[in-house]
């Protein structure tokens, strides 16, 4: 990409100063921090957001069972079942890992465990032991623990209206019989829009009290290995629109008031906004601005305040997220959305945030993968140069240079002293600078055009090698000014650092 600024204009009007030598450590993450949902109506099949793509074929069927209740059916498209077993898809989600590979969703609400040939009243699909193993052995070949919820529907209920976990325990001792554990769960799937997810008329936060006492008390001593996550709500913090929904919602604080914060990790889930599917109002102008990607701060910073106030000291896990809800915005699925999701890691994880799960690995627009051809998308491409550089401790990158632009800063990964950056130029015109005092290897990621569902690495395309990753490999830069191109991401690795918190 040429860029009409010469380094020396640059130097002049000033550019950021960095000292990856004395960045103080503020925190750690995960080793499993960036990780990826597969949604259980994948697994089972069923009808999921329907592609953009697709919008030329809409069929007139009736609203998908065991999905949102109350929205429309043409929104959906039915899937078969994911094929776990393909080596393509295994080898992808391997090179992400290790991470957590959360299988859950609306539908998981709803969903009967067992080899019924069909849903038994009160649930809306079906999930059989062969299509579980398939979750199981997935996980086991690419290193992602499982976490999960489980069904909170009316066919798990006794005559008082009152959870049962008899459901629950199946679906457990079942996962141990096959050689597989669940790392976490959640009780149920966004529960502050629980009759959206199928919970039944009239459930309020009382009622998710009393549900969520039996269901830690099952976990804690049927399942002690298993981390109890919650509340896992959605939509708080900022508006997702359209008008209307917010009226739907039960308040995090009421659940939690009503509810017990007796986790061991406190949940939540985050989108921006609705999307075009859904008529969310964002377009394709709104996704470089400050304004859209802070809100993932924002709403941080809301159900940190609820974690401070009901469940100290617990940690944060975003357990979903996405461009928008509804299965993405149809820019999703290309480089302009990058900026999003690699800022969104970068601010979480100086935040304290643990894990950042996002939504979902292969289907529909907000995917990492193409479910159709299983090609990377550009995000792909961004979780895996994250994956190979950012390491598990955070570094204080220190101010940010400008509105425009963002800097965070982890020890390198592999690499005893060495410290990784990543430089994230969100205006669409103007160049920027770092002053990096050490040589560093680039890996700079620009498309030809934002909503280009290809990325290029240092000036190359990015892509497979048959059906396997490629390596990486940065660009040598020398000490001094490094240019930021507009609208781009670059990454340093910097091994010669020797920053005293990465040793």
């Amino acid at each position: 990409m040429k860029i009409p600024i010469t380094l020396a204009a640059l130097a002049a009007a000033g550019v950021a100063q960095i000292s990856p030598s004395t960045m103080p450590r503020i925190g750690s993450v995960d080793e499993r921090f960036q990780s990826f949902n597969i949604e259980m109506v994948e697994v089972t099949g069923g009808r999921f957001w329907r592609p953009y793509s697709e919008v030329g074929s809409i069929l007139n069927a009736p609203p998908a069972p065991g999905g949102p209740v109350g929205l429309d059916p043409n929104l959906y498209m039915q899937r078969p079942p994911i094929d776990l077993a393909s080596p393509r898809l295994r080898k992808l989600a391997a090179a992400l890992g290790p991470a957590y590979v959360r299988v859950s969703g609306t539908w998981a609400n709803s969903t009967y465990f067992g080899d019924a040939p069909k849903p038994p009243e009160g649930f809306g699909g079906v999930l059989t032991h062969a299509q579980w193993k398939g979750v199981v052995d997935f996980s086991r070949a690419v290193d992602a623990r499982i976490v999960t919820s489980v069904a909170t529907g009316a066919g798990v209920r006794d005559a008082s209206g009152l959870w049962t976990p008899a459901q629950a325990q199946a679906f457990f001792d079942y996962t141990k019989s096959v050689g597989g554990s669940i790392a976490a769960s959640e009780f149920m799937n966004e529960p502050t829009f629980a009759a959206m997810g199928g919970a039944p008329k009239g459930y309020d936060a009382a009622a998710y009290g009393r549900d969520l006492t039996v269901f830690n008390a099952f976990i804690k001593k049927s399942e002690p290995a298993t981390k109890i996550l919650g509340p896992g709500s959605v939509g708080e913090g900022v508006s997702l629109g359209p008008p209307g929904l917010a009226s739907r919602m039960i308040k995090s604080e009421d659940l939690l008031a009503k509810g017990g914060t007796d986790f061991d990790a406190f949940s939540y889930h985050f989108y921006g906004a609705v999307s075009k599917r859904c008529a969310g109002p964002m377009t394709p102008d709104d996704a470089l601005t400050a304004e859209w990607l802070t809100r993932t701060d924002r709403v941080e910073a809301f159900y940190a305040g609820l974690r401070d106030k009901f469940a100290p000291g617990k940690p944060l896990w975003l357990t979903e997220t996405g461009d928008a809800a509804c299965g993405g915005n149809p820019w999703g699925a290309t480089f302009l959305d990058s900026f999003r999701y690699l800022h969104q890691l970068g601010s979480l994880a100086r935040r304290g945030v643990q894990v950042v799960a996002h939504n979902t690995l292969d289907a529909s627009d907000y995917g990492l993968i193409d479910e159709k051809t299983l090609a990377p998308r550009p995000n792909y491409w961004s979780a895996l140069v994250w994956r190979r550089l950012m390491g598990v401790t955070v570094l204080d990158a220190g101010a940010q240079p400008s509105e425009n632009v963002y800097v965070y800063a982890h020890c390198l990964r592999g690499s005893k002293g060495g410290v990784a950056l990543l430089a994230i130029n969100a205006d669409r015109t103007a160049a920027a600078a770092l002053d990096v005092p050490m040589r560093s290897d680039r890996y700079t990621l620009t498309a030809r055009n934002l909503e280009d569902s290809r990325v290029q690495l240092n000036g190359k395309d990015l892509q497979l090698a048959g059906d396997d990753v490629p390596a990486l490999k940065g660009a040598p830069e020398k000490a001094g000014a490094l240019k930021l191109a507009p609208a781009s991401i670059t990454f340093l690795a910097i091994p010669s650092a020797n920053n005293p918190s990465c040793r």
